[in-house]
């Protein structure tokens, strides 16, 4: 009787393999390689994926027979199940975990729905944008070609990344391959979508977000599973779309941490689209304004080389960046210490309003006041119940809690009994009052958390905006004024440098090359060095040789375990960590109950083993039925 072998839907570790069932006669048909069935597993049913069909099983007992077909449409193909193994087995989780990642829920409406593969031919892209890098001309020409081109882009000041994007992805289908385009969050999918639309012509291109309701989204990513279109833009989890025979992987900004799945096995989505490069032969580009240490790694590895403009096409891109914040400058400007706008910001703004443009002004915080101090004694105001932090969300509003929510007009410093307060971080919301007030008749739009705006009209304005949330405007603004550099260089993260460099190049792109930039900070700051000049490779050189000198990723390979003390020295004391294994810690993971956070770190050639060696603990702790759960991230992004 025919056996078809099953990845059954199980997150538990000890189980992570495929199982064996035997084929009823009435859906013999209905089960294929890739297809939905329901299996009865350990007294229940539970869903599965077709992974093999064969004659018969190398399994001595007896096997249970397949409840199911749930149904005969091949969601799970090879190249796909090979990918999701193989990102199970480096985040040391389980196949189930990735499936579910990877594969829509299924909507039987959807799956009825049938569609025709678009005919004719995708017209000839236009070189000349990317002949503005030195061997972008020839990258694209690799594409067109068929070849397997493997590159880092650092896309210049001001130039249109999905014009570019959608480009290259239709020098791959005119290969007769397709392609898989990555970016950080809807409003960038919504600028793709209209570049490949343009590029490609109608219905060659889907577009995956979780902004689509389960049926618009399973019909469209059935449309790229069916060979329907060669071309899928989206998400993070478009990263595992079905293209066929896909040609070239690309994402965009692979800095933002929108690309992190918080979701288990937590992988990063540029991570994945390698894996499937390696198994695929597909091209890779890993394009953004900054960069990453990672993508440097992969240059100076030679795995790809780089796509970027000549130091002249880079000069007559850029806008002028002028960082104030020295001694030099404070001696020009002695108000300037205290001031919330210096005065060369204030002349930037001016000017650029003057002409008719508008003026981006990036604020690292949201809301008006989000956090507060004593106006005597400058220490932090804390709630009275839980002592959580005290914000303001308006001007006439009360100060209250942003823990619990308890309002605390009658505060009192514990330190020096004043009941006054000050501001000691200002939000997007109070710098939008402050400056409209300031520039009286000009209208002040704001994007942020409560709104984000994707586009705005060439005129004279301002937009107050928090990262990530700068809005798009027609013609590029006439300035922007990057405010309280302070709160991003002062995180406590090992990222901060590279992730402030991302954030600043993200809104100084926006400017035209006309334009002025002013950076609220020490121009000695390398960071502000590598904005000045617009060069992130520089920089990101840099950060990876002093992570290389003091042993942190991507020079070396960590896994972060979390959980309650017990629990993760019993994974530890259970596994077989590589040789030359080292531990950090453990340290306090929340200060909201008593998790503990664990590092373990290896030299980066034993990344696998130790992935395996933590997988195989797992499984050990999850047959034992141990109570208390680990969680277990191989290269978090966050590690302080």
């Amino acid at each position: 009787m025919p056996v078809a072998r099953v990845a059954v839907d199980m997150s538990l570790a000890h189980l992570d393999r495929p199982f064996d069932y035997l084929v009823p006669a009435e859906c013999d048909e209905s089960v294929v390689p890739g297809s939905r069935v329901r299996v009865r597993f350990a007294g229940q049913l539970v869903d599965g994926y077709v992974l093999a069909r064969a004659e018969q099983s190398e399994h001595p007992g007896k096997l249970a027979f397949l409840q199911r077909a749930v149904s005969a449409e091949a969601v799970l193909s090879s190249e796909i199940a090979a990918v999701a193994r193989q990102v199970a087995d480096r985040y040391a989780g389980t196949l189930a975990d990735v499936l579910r990642l990877a594969i829509p829920p299924r909507h039987a409406r959807a799956e009825a729905v049938r569609t025709e593969p678009a005919t004719g031919e995708v017209p000839e892209p236009d070189p000349a944008g990317w002949s503005r890098y030195e061997t972008g001309a020839q990258y694209l020409g690799a594409l067109a070609d068929g070849r397997a081109p493997r590159a880092v882009w650092g896309a210049l000041a001001g130039d249109d990344w999905p014009a570019r994007l959608a480009e290259a992805a239709a020098a791959c289908v005119r290969s007769g391959r397709g392609a898989v385009l990555v970016v950080p969050d809807q409003r960038d999918l919504d600028r793709l979508d209209a570049a490949l639309t343009s590029a490609l012509g109608p219905d060659r291109h889907v577009s995956l977000s979780a902004a689509l309701g389960p049926e618009s989204r399973y019909r469209r990513w059935l449309r790229a599973s069916r060979g329907h279109v060669p071309v899928v833009a989206g998400t993070r989890a478009a990263a595992f779309a079905p293209v066929h025979n896909v040609g070239l992987l690309a994402i965009w900004d692979d800095g933002d941490d929108l690309h992190n799945e918080p979701r288990a096995p937590y992988p990063h989505a540029r991570q994945v689209l390698l894996t499937r490069a390696q198994h695929s032969g597909a091209a890779v580009l890993v394009g953004a304004y900054g960069r990453t240490a990672e993508a440097q790694l992969l240059l100076e590895s030679g795995w790809a080389h780089e796509l970027a403009g000549s130091r002249a096409t880079v000069r007559a891109a850029t806008p002028r960046v002028v960082p104030v914040g020295d001694e030099r400058d404070m001696e020009r400007d002695a108000a300037a210490v205290a001031a919330r706008l210096p005065t060369v910001a204030w002349q930037a703004a001016r000017k650029a309003l003057a002409d008719g443009a508008p003026v981006l002004v990036q604020v690292p915080r949201r809301g008006y006041l989000p956090s507060m101090a004593c106006e005597r004694c400058r220490a932090p105001a804390r709630c009275s119940a839980c002592a959580g932090p005290l914000a303001l969300s308006s001007g006439h509003a009360v100060p209250s809690c942003r823990w619990c929510g308890r309002l605390a007009g009658d505060w009192t410093c514990p330190e020096c009994s004043s009941r006054r307060l000050r501001a000691a971080v200002i939000g997007a919301r109070r710098t939008a009052e402050e400056l409209g007030r300031a520039f009286a008749g000009t209208a002040v739009r704001t994007s942020g958390r409560d709104g984000v705006i994707a586009r705005v009209p060439h005129d004279a304005a301002l937009v107050i905006a928090t990262p990530g949330a700068e809005p798009v405007a027609d013609g590029g603004y006439g300035a922007a004024l990057l405010l309280d550099s302070w709160a991003l260089l002062t995180r406590a993260d090992l990222r901060a440098a590279e992730e402030t460099l991302r954030r600043w190049a993200n809104a100084a792109a926006l400017v035209r090359s006309t334009g002025t930039v002013v950076v609220h900070a020490d121009g000695t700051i390398p960071v502000v060095q590598a904005l000045l000049r617009w060069d992130p490779g520089w920089h990101a050189a840099a950060e990876l040789a002093d992570r290389t000198a003091l042993g942190f990723p991507p020079a070396v390979r960590m896994a972060s375990l979390t959980g309650r003390a017990d629990a993760v020295a019993d994974l530890l004391q259970t596994a077989r960590l590589p040789e030359g294994a080292e531990t950090l810690g453990p340290v306090p993971a929340s200060e909201d109950d008593d998790t503990e956070r664990t590092l373990v770190r290896v030299r980066r050639g034993q990344g696998p083993a130790l992935a395996d060696a933590l997988r195989q603990a797992a499984g050990v702790r999850s047959a034992r039925k141990a109570p208390d759960p680990v969680r277990v991230q191989i290269d978090p992004t966050e590690l302080l």
